[in-house]
């Protein structure tokens, strides 16, 4: 019998309604935490019956020993044929089963029980076991689905949508598609590469990298495999989005690590040093504040005039304790860590690496400690490119945006350049956000990869220019898009002035006659 299978749009309909069954009983911006870890649940209950079933076909297994083979472990307590029959204390019996599918698959640890259904205030007996009914109603083996990669889809479907609906808090671990894929293009990555994220947040930029490099090969995207996944994010609940983001993408040996990468990067190697990558792609939080901690001081006695003891607390210097070497440039302030994320990501780059990353506009041209972090960037020029994009992209934040493009590998046309590219009237203006259309993206590509002058738009700009300017990058220094104010032509101006008089006085004779004959 032939089966009706999934389609991308019939998923996401399904999906998007588990959130109405939420709505009114949690804040919005923490739905995904409930529904994606109920769709894991469900999708790992569905693939593992299908492959035991396969492998009790292909190779003749009884049952029990299909699923001792099986790759993903599903122990009694997270089967989904024993849950949907709960109808008390579902929200616990739900945190033993994702704890027990912790427990039996290590590389799972800390990723599905971040979110806690066990508290009543927020979700009663009733409202789960509508939530279960609902992921009752699809299966969701492969061989129900319309492609591998359906639930990666959804997926990202999903997450854009919980964006959007939570507005500024739900931003945070979404970055919009089109300022990913415009990054992904500048940057090109090849097959084979090890590609890192730093702040990799749901994990959308590596997976858009993935699948940029299997249509180079000619591939399908659900069949990515030639390249090498790694990332790291401070959020916990965002990291536990993240792996869960790269399993349903098919990326189970993605290394998405969670912490801090100022403070603490994960990603070294033997001899605990960082470990080094073709490309690093990020959006890192908009100057994230406080990135490092001030030294500590002594508080002093010293002797005033008047001869008394006065107690004085010294002014907090500025130490960064690093022992990775990252910030050779120089220490950004202590609230603004745009540009220590931006260090961060060329002490990992190869020597042939190339980094495309989002940073706030005002790193253009900001000055104090980090005017000297950017001259001693162009000045050993890492930098290839400059393209400022337009206002109100991005979901936590209005302001305009730039993306800066390191390369540690310049050919010798673009030695001693620095493409920059005036982006920002590339968008199409939506009602909160503005977007990026593939339309958009294709011009700034286009533009930046013929690297040639294009008047009011794109420049290739000498560093000694730069330089001449105080090593400001702030675009409007090298673009010039305002409009030519019109020529006036005194002489035609003048003469039609004279004229107006002239019908001026014409008209004062005709209303005097008026009058006149009114007797006024």
């Amino acid at each position: 019998m032939e089966i009706n299978k999934l389609s991308l749009g019939q998923l996401e309909s399904w999906l998007w309604d588990s959130a109405n069954i939420l709505r009114g009983n949690i804040d919005s911006s923490d739905f995904k935490n409930y529904i994606f870890g109920l769709l894991f649940l469900k999708r790992s209950n569905d693939m593992f019956e299908e492959e035991v079933e396969n492998l009790m076909k292909e190779e003749g297994y009884s049952r029990k020993e299909a699923e001792e083979d099986s790759y993903f472990q599903l122990p009694e307590e997270a089967k989904w044929e024993n849950l949907k029959k709960e109808t008390e204390n579902i929200g616990v019996t739900l945190d033993k089963a994702f704890a027990a599918i912790e427990r039996e698959n290590p590389s799972l640890e800390n990723v599905v029980t971040t979110t806690k259904f066990g508290d009543k205030e927020k979700l009663s007996d009733d409202v789960l076991q509508r939530l279960l009914r609902h992921f009752n109603m699809h299966s969701l083996r492969n061989d129900h689905l319309e492609s591998n990669d359906l639930l990666g889809a959804a997926y990202e479907y999903l997450i854009k949508q919980f964006a959007d609906d939570a507005g500024k808090k739900g931003g945070e671990f979404y970055t919009p598609k089109g300022v990913v894929q415009l990054i992904v293009q500048l940057i090109k990555p090849q097959p084979k590469q090890k590609i890192y994220d730093p702040t990799c947040g749901s994990g959308g930029m590596l997976i858009e990298t993935a699948k940029y490099i299997a249509k180079q090969e000619g591939g399908k995207e659900e069949n990515v495999i030639n390249v090498s996944l790694a990332g790291q994010e401070k959020n916990l609940s965002t990291w536990a989005i993240g792996k869960l983001n790269m399993i349903l993408h098919n990326f189970d040996d993605a290394d998405i690590q969670k912490g801090d990468t100022l403070v603490s990067p994960k990603h070294k190697n033997e001899e605990n040093e960082l470990m080094l990558f073709d490309r690093v792609i990020a959006n890192p939080p908009f100057s994230d504040k406080e990135w490092w901690t001030p030294a500590e001081v002594n508080v002093e006695t010293k002797v005033g005039k008047d001869g008394k003891e006065k107690k004085v607390t010294p002014n907090y210097t500025k130490t960064v304790s690093d022992p990775f070497g990252r910030f050779q440039y120089g220490i950004p302030p202590r609230g603004y860590a745009d540009l220590a994320f931006l260090q961060h990501m060329i002490s990992v780059l190869k020597q042939d690496g190339k980094a495309g990353v989002v940073l706030p506009h005002g790193t253009l041209f900001r000055g104090s400690s980090e005017a000297k972090i950017r001259k001693a960037l162009l000045e050993n020029d890492l930098v290839e490119g400059i393209v400022g994009l337009p206002s109100a992209l991005f979901y936590n934040t209005g302001i305009p945006a730039s993306v800066w493009i390191i390369n540690k590998n310049k050919t010798e046309a673009q030695k001693g350049n620095v493409s920059i590219i005036d982006a920002s009237s590339d968008y199409k203006e939506g009602k909160n956000q503005n977007e990026l259309l593939e339309t958009h993206i294709d011009k700034i590509v286009n533009a930046y990869d013929a690297a040639q002058d294009v008047d009011k738009y794109m420049r290739i700009v000498p560093i000694s220019e730069i330089e001449e300017n105080d090593f400001n990058l702030n675009i409007s220094r090298y673009i010039d898009t305002s409009e030519p104010e019109p020529e006036v032509d005194l002489e035609a101006v003048q003469k039609q002035l004279a004229e107006l008089k002239s019908e001026e006085a014409t008209i004062d004779a005709k209303l005097s006659g008026f009058l006149k004959d009114l007797g006024i």
